[in-house]
């Protein structure tokens, strides 16, 4: 798509420590998301994309970096934003547990965003509102008086996602939002998502260690190892035609039920060693103590990303 809504261009995020190291959480980054699209940030633990998301909503401020959103730069005051940008960015966390406040009811924890961002004045328009939100996420109006440890984990995700869609937001960020839910109730959840930007034109930056999850949710996939990108192309040309050492490993690791589907998979790969610290990222191509097709240059220089197709880019020493 040729609208951006979100622009990242070489973000930074470093987490100094108290002995002069320092995290590199986030090294240079840079991303794009298209009006109503859904891009797929994907790696490891650690990798960096849970960071990437709170500097986005303002949690964290930038090392170095730009940010725009619909045109603007949000970084440059810092964690200042305006009302409208935070109303329009909104963020739905993994664990919907911690993320809503267990001594408030489901009406009171939708009723705040509504006030904050003056969608509802009166008591009567805050209810009908809060009613209305539950509707738009399949849930009875009944449970806007009930607390959240009254309802299973799927059900207090689409209270999370209601809570997102109290501000009228145009970009969700969706931080590993089914991770923590019973596979049959993931399908129901990502299924109520793609609805709700279908119907209102959302557009999703979808954080996530599942790589199959996105064949069927990203219009584009991203990926991350150690704070920095490793390859990024729309899901079809991702999935079949897969070029980053890294990626082809996550690939590869896929489980599958049927001999179709692991057909369809890289041949397997195994990596060595193990994923080194963040605080000691290995200089060159930080994936290189893990790879098998390495080469010299791969110890001594960091490779740039680069354009090998239409939309598919990759940070690699390999001629691909």
């Amino acid at each position: 798509m040729d609208d951006k809504i979100l622009q990242i261009d070489n973000l930074k995020k470093y987490f100094p420590l108290r002995n002069g190291l320092v995290v590199k959480a986030v090294d240079d980054v840079s991303l794009r998301l298209g009006v109503g699209e859904t891009l797929g940030l994907v790696g490891e633990s650690g990798s960096g994309k849970s960071t990437i998301a709170y500097v986005l909503i303002g949690m964290y401020e930038a090392t170095s970096g730009k940010v725009f959103y619909k045109g603007e730069e949000i970084l440059r005051n810092g964690l200042r934003r305006t009302l409208k940008q935070k109303s329009e960015i909104q963020i739905v966390f993994q664990d919907p547990g911690s993320s809503l406040n267990p001594k408030r009811t489901i009406r009171q924890s939708l009723s705040v965003p509504l006030r904050i961002h003056s969608r509802g004045s009166s008591n009567q328009s805050l209810n009908e509102q809060v009613d209305s939100l539950l509707e738009e996420v399949e849930l009875p109006r009944d449970f806007a008086d009930k607390y959240p440890t009254a309802l299973g984990g799927g059900e207090r995700q689409l209270v999370s996602v209601a809570r997102a869609l109290a501000a009228n937001p145009s970009l969700i960020i969706l931080d590993e939002p089914t991770s923590a839910l019973d596979v049959s109730i993931q399908a129901k959840v990502i299924s109520k998502l793609i609805d709700l930007q279908r119907e209102k034109s959302l557009s999703y930056l979808f954080i996530t260690h599942d790589l199959s999850l996105m064949r069927n949710v990203a219009d584009r996939v991203a990926i991350l190892y150690l704070g920095r990108l490793c390859e990024q192309a729309p899901a079809a040309e991702f999935f079949e035609n897969p070029l980053h050492p890294y990626t082809k490993m996550l690939l590869s690791s896929i489980p599958v039920v049927t001999l179709e589907e692991e057909n369809m998979k890289p041949a397997k790969i195994r990596s060595s060693g193990e994923i080194p610290s963040p605080v000691n990222v290995p200089p060159g191509c930080a994936f290189h103590m893990r790879c098998r097709d390495k080469m010299p240059v791969c110890e001594l220089e960091r490779p740039v990303m680069r354009e090998v197709s239409r939309g598919h880019e990759v940070c690699c020493h390999l001629e691909i």
